[in-house]
């Protein structure tokens, strides 16, 4: 009998069983080996609760734990879930005589990857890989490291500890090589994890499905649908069966790219396979439904669910909220809320993220700050969005005091703003003419070293010209070259407000010759500003080297181009040119206005020069053309 237990796998005893029966059958005092043999036995099954009674019981009757008990109990605490009890217990085990080995450390990289403390996980790495460190790491460290560059998106820092740990004379494995896929599918970039696929080939190694399926990932983010689907047929050719991942990442290749009749089947597919579709798989098409914009569908992925007995959790929920938002769908959006909590289902900070961003999108601020409320009665901790969408509802009604104390309230609960939340504020007090507390935010973002995107950097120059200070718009402009910020439309048309107001002619000619090669794409409301502040400088020289640039670029000039040229060249006296931009309208089939035959013949009246009977033909020559019947007696 005592054989029996010895010979039995531990997996198959039940923990109570091994703690207590098994000891007193062999009346024999447990050894180390033994009871780190039972602590295994409870943790590998995630059972931490069971395997910290024997590990207690262990040290009561004289046997205290060693290196390997300290790890299987860290262990078990990593396969149950509960991380931050594994890094309280390995601070209690820096207390005692027994130091770490690698197998340790990598747990404790797992568990602060886990609980999203990256900076603390990479801290060990480093640690671990100084000249004099006792505990060097391995493929299971380097491996853990990718994954945690992957999650925090530094794709180059990924390769980067994947090349050193080659250099280093370790050599990877399919875990390894899947990991370092996963990172690059998770961007869409389809050649590097293809090349990481076919390296798996030559080295000798068997792709499994996870790589197969991170593989069809990487193209279904990269917007190519029909190669995911090459990739997903040559995983069954190899004789690979598709698991639920594999499946999910179908859905979405297809559902990301608006292809939802696709989605749909590749659901019905896995059904078909044996493979029943979960949360995963009706979120993944909820979103879908949402980026394609296509209302219908959000219906009909919801009723398959319902048909399939899915039950939606949390995440589930605020896809089909955020989908229906995402639309313009406010009342469904809020009847899925009100379903939500009917089902007991809890929000979370997301779900009303969400829904106050949503009401923002669509102007119903009233609306937004009733679930802000609602957010608050559920002690439900805001998040940096929540903050932005609450701050621009308050701004939007008006209430900035309300705004700007939301905006601090922020700042001291330690949730710092971020570029996001600035410009949101700035917008708040552009709207309210707080010019000076507009600009104060740039210095506060310097001092949180927060670089200002092009829509912050469009606020705060509008501040600063609204306040009078356009001189430093200009230098605003210049920090956004050098830190490479996109210059916009906007940009460009608060840099010649600014450039108007200084009366700065040479920074105007500068500015025409950065924009040129945007004339045709940028507003022809822009370009008339542009005309407009050379002619009202009296450069009806460049005003005119303007206009034909634009005529030669291909943007479409309008009726208030004309007028503009017009007005400048008639100031000047310039009543020739004047005809011929009246000719060029007639050419454009721009039918030049009454009042445009009007000042001319009122210009030649009034100059009574020789000239003015020649100017009088000439346009009487026009108004004939064109059929406008202007009379000189009116003039």
């Amino acid at each position: 009998m005592t054989c029996y237990y010895f010979l039995m796998p531990l997996s198959h005893l039940r923990s109570y069983e091994i703690s207590e029966s098994l000891i007193v059958h062999l009346q024999i005092p447990p050894s180390r080996s033994t009871y780190n043999n039972l602590i295994n036995a409870c943790g590998s099954s995630g059972n931490w609760r069971e395997a910290l009674k024997v590990c207690k019981q262990m040290t009561e009757n004289g046997v205290g734990p060693d290196l390997v008990t300290h790890n299987i109990i860290l262990s078990a605490y990593k396969t149950g879930a509960q991380y931050a009890k594994a890094l309280s217990y390995f601070e209690l085990m820096k207390g005692t005589n027994i130091r770490p080995d690698t197998t340790t450390l990598n747990i404790m990289i797992y568990c602060l990857t886990k609980l999203g403390q990256y900076e603390k996980a990479i801290g060990i790495f480093k640690s671990m890989r100084e000249k004099r460190a006792e505990c060097h790491p391995d493929i299971v460290t380097f491996t853990s490291i990718i994954h945690l560059y992957s999650l925090n998106g530094q794709i180059e820092n990924c390769r980067a500890v994947f090349s050193t740990m080659v250099a280093e004379g370790l050599k990877p494995n399919i875990v390894t090589y899947n990991a370092l896929m996963g990172a690059y599918a998770s961007h869409g970039m389809n050649r590097e994890a293809l090349s990481v696929f076919n390296t798996i080939k030559n080295s000798g190694l068997r792709p499994d499905v996870v790589s197969y399926t991170s593989l069809l990932n990487s193209y279904g983010r990269s917007q190519q649908p029909k190669k995911a689907r090459e990739i997903f047929e040559m995983m069954k050719r190899d004789k690979l069966k598709p698991n639920l991942v594999s499946y999910n990442a179908m859905i979405d290749a297809y559902g990301s790219t608006g292809l939802l009749a696709e989605a749909v089947e590749v659901l019905r597919e896995m059904e078909q396979d044996g493979i029943y579709p979960n949360t995963v798989s009706v979120c993944t098409l909820l979103a879908a439904c949402g980026r394609c914009s296509r209302r219908v569908n959000i219906d009909v992925v919801l009723q398959a669910a319902e048909m399939r007995h899915i039950k939606l959790n949390t995440i589930a929920y605020n896809s089909a909220i955020g989908s229906y938002m995402n639309v313009g769908e406010f009342e469904k959006a809020t009847s899925m809320y009100r379903s939500m909590r009917k089902s007991k289902v809890t929000p979370d900070a997301v779900t009303f993220t969400v829904l106050i961003s949503g009401c923002c999108k669509m102007s119903k601020y009233c609306e937004a700050l009733e679930f802000f409320s609602k957010m608050m009665d559920l002690k439900i901790p805001m998040t940096k969005e929540a903050y932005s969408s609450v701050i621009c509802a308050y701004s939007k009604q008006g209430k900035i005091t309300e705004a700007e104390s939301m905006f601090n309230k922020m700042k001291t609960a330690g949730c710092c703003p971020d570029v996001v939340t600035y410009t949101v504020m700035l917008h708040a007090y552009n709207a309210a003419e707080h010019w000076e507390k507009a600009c104060a935010l740039l210095q506060e973002m310097e001092e949180y070293n927060i670089q200002p995107d092009t829509i912050a950097c469009s606020a705060l120059m509008r501040a600063l010209n609204k306040g009078g200070d356009p001189s430093k718009v200009l230098i605003l402009a210049e920090f956004m070259r050098e830190r490479e910020i996109p210059l916009s439309e906007t940009i460009f048309f608060e840099m010649v407000s600014a450039c108007s107001l200084l009366r700065d002619w040479r920074t105007t000619i500068e500015l025409i010759k950065l924009m040129e090669p945007s004339f045709s794409v940028v507003s022809i409301g822009l370009l008339n500003q542009l005309l407009h502040l050379l002619g009202k400088s009296g450069k009806i020289e460049s005003m005119m080297k303007l206009f034909y640039k634009i005529i030669g670029s291909g943007a479409e000039i309008n009726c208030k181009t004309y007028s503009i040229l017009l007005k400048n060249l008639l100031a000047v006296g310039n009543w020739r040119k004047y005809i011929e931009v009246l000719e060029w309208m007639e050419e454009a089939r721009v039918q030049p206005s009454n009042g445009m035959y009007c000042d001319i013949l009122s210009f030649a009246q009034k100059s009574g020069a020789s000239d003015s009977s020649i100017i009088q033909e000439r346009v009487e020559s026009l108004r004939r053309k064109s059929g406008n019947e202007v009379l000189t007696s009116k003039v």
